[in-house]
């Protein structure tokens, strides 16, 4: 069952969809482990050739309460996407946290934020502040926030925002508070202070973000002195993972890991009782 929500964040009303889990055909009655998505720069809660809503489907029909929201100015949300910065990202992501967590559904020993792109930075940042993230899972994640965004839009983007007061990309009006924020925020610096678990998938394809991110990110996570993490590199997957063969295997291959994760999780309560 899927059902349009609104989440409100400060005065920002943020559109959202819920997916509720199913298994044969029945919503569990059940606690249930809970998956939010974060989407990637000037993106939205459906995603590149329906992303973010084809993963929902499938998380939900295994037995995860799946939110995924738009970004302020993104999608059908209000506010203007220029306007508010990583750390508006990272807070109105803690908000769409706070009404998953105020269901009486959820289990809050099993939140994970899946996030894309830059949604994957904005995912690790929100878990590294927020004890109530108990797992990562991180598709094709920006490392370096400021210099790969500047990539993307161009130099001239960037330097016209800050000359100019705002610059357009693609119809978004980008203002220099917006960049300001990119360039106060290093994932690779702040991944060591995530203690959960952590799924990384990226495509050998993709020209967007290096696929050589994820690598750096797996060793800096494999320095902690607690929490594991996983990776999956899928030959010849683009940015989006736009081929449906790519698709299935990320969606497989993140389903697995989520399992495995809530089958360690078990097994460790189990033994410490």
């Amino acid at each position: 069952m899927e059902k349009p929500i609104t989440i409100r964040h400060e005065d920002i009303a943020l559109t959202a969809t819920i997916h509720y889990p199913v298994k044969d055909e029945q919503v569990t009655a059940n606690k249930m482990p809970l998956v939010v998505i974060c989407h990637g720069f000037v993106g939205n809660r459906i995603g590149v050739d329906r992303l973010f809503l084809l993963a929902s489907r499938q998380l939900a029909h295994s037995g995860y309460l799946v939110i995924r929201f738009d970004f302020a100015g993104c999608g059908e949300s209000g506010g203007i996407y220029g306007e508010h910065g990583l750390d508006s990202m990272i807070a109105q992501t803690r908000s769409v946290l706070d009404y998953s967590l105020s269901l009486d559904c959820v289990d809050p020993l099993r939140v994970t934020l899946l996030g894309h792109s830059l949604g994957g930075a904005v995912a690790l940042l929100t878990g590294t502040r927020d004890r109530r993230v108990k797992s990562l899972a991180l598709w094709s994640p920006v490392a370096h926030p400021f210099n790969d965004i500047v990539r993307i839009v161009g130099r001239k983007v960037y330097e016209d925002a800050a000359s100019k007061g705002q610059a357009d990309y693609q119809g978004y009006r980008l203002k220099p508070k917006f960049f300001e924020s990119l360039q106060q925020h290093q994932p690779f610096q702040e991944a060591q202070k995530f203690h959960g678990d952590v799924f990384v998938a990226h495509g050998t394809s993709d020209d967007v973000i290096p696929a050589d991110y994820s690598f750096l990110l797996e060793k800096t996570f494999w320095l902690r002195g607690e929490g594991r993490c996983d990776k999956n590199i899928l030959f010849q997957a683009d940015h989006t993972y736009t081929q449906g063969l790519h698709k299935q295997e990320l969606f497989d291959s993140t389903l697995a890991w989520l399992n495995s994760h809530e089958t360690r999780q078990q097994d460790w309560q189990h033994w410490s009782i």
